[in-house]
């Protein structure tokens, strides 16, 4: 069965929670109450989505954190990768030299096909969506270009 992970889900919950206010820094002990998410769990996440670049975190007296740009231009493919990395239905689906009988293989390319198009869709809807701030499908540019381009400034030296 494909499923997310239970901390994918809560990072979501997260995100939305943040999206809906995203003016506002707000404290791990805040979004934990917010979302009745357990604290640990609800730093633990941010943590991991401030490394994944998906949030920002201000210290000091008025600190806390803010997603790292709109609601709208933070896929669920980002999400997704940023708690449980790529998507991958087989080891073939993860790229070439993954799987040990990929020189016989008659079906990788099926599957190869098939994460293709779940991958897409995941890049069609938008934290904006997830949080329930837009309809689906109304983002003015699609969210592939936008988190392509995203990834590659992150990538850069």
């Amino acid at each position: 069965m494909l499923r997310i992970a239970r901390m994918t889900d809560y990072a979501t919950v997260i995100l939305a929670a943040l999206a809906q206010d995203p003016e506002r820094v707000q404290t791990a002990p805040a979004l934990a109450g917010r979302t009745r998410i357990g604290a640990a769990t609800v730093s633990k996440l941010l943590k991991q989505l401030q490394r994944a670049g998906l949030v920002v975190s201000t210290r000091g007296l008025h600190g806390g954190y803010q997603l790292a740009r709109p609601a709208v231009q933070i896929s669920a493919a980002a999400i997704l990768d940023a708690l449980e990395g790529p998507l991958a239905l087989t080891d073939c689906a993860a790229g070439r030299g993954h799987c040990e009988i990929e020189r016989t293989c008659g079906v990788s390319h099926v599957w190869q096909r098939l994460n293709l198009a779940i991958r897409r869709s995941l890049y069609s809807v938008s934290l904006a969506e997830l949080a329930g701030l837009e309809r689906a499908g109304s983002a003015h540019q699609p969210l592939l270009e936008r988190e392509i381009r995203f990834a590659m400034r992150r990538a850069e030296p």
